[in-house]
């Protein structure tokens, strides 16, 4: 018994040596190396989130200026638009206000033209309602009648 407790002892300090010179030297330098990557893989990631976050802002100002420039090329257009639609409705309000200064020229023309047919009209029917009723009228009695009366 006192034999195995030697040898038992023996295979423990072996034991030990070759674990702390061999095995643990190794174990610990891969420990080692794991953890230099795994920390140059977090800057890395660390790194690259930057890099993600000024892309995406880069990005949002892109997209904001895009829209700026649509509504100006919206507020623009919508400004010609308006522009010619003035134009043309300043173009169509003479034209119907030369039309209607024509059509009152017209009216008017026609008016006097109508008053004066009215005038003949009146003297003739005037003077065949005196004759028919046995009087005589002179053309100057029938016109000033005629005229006193069309003026109310």
């Amino acid at each position: 018994m006192g034999n195995q407790i030697f040898w038992l002892l023996l295979t423990l300090v072996v034991l030990y040596f070759v674990l702390s010179r061999v095995a643990l030297p190794r174990i610990e330098a891969i420990l080692a190396e794991r953890q230099g990557t795994i920390t140059n893989d977090l800057a890395a990631a660390e790194d690259l989130k930057v890099k993600a976050e000024e892309a995406e802002q880069a990005y949002q100002k892109a997209l904001a200026d895009a829209r700026a420039e649509a509504q100006a090329i919206v507020a623009e257009a919508k400004a010609e638009i308006q522009a010619d639609l003035d134009a043309a409705t300043a173009k169509a309000d003479a034209q119907i206000a030369a039309k209607a200064a024509e059509g009152e020229k017209k009216i008017a023309e026609i008016r006097e033209t109508a008053l004066d047919n009215v005038k003949a009209v009146a003297k003739d029917t005037a003077k065949e309602i005196v004759a028919a009723m046995g009087g005589k009228a002179d053309a100057r009695t029938v016109t000033a009648a005629i005229n006193a009366r069309m003026k109310g």
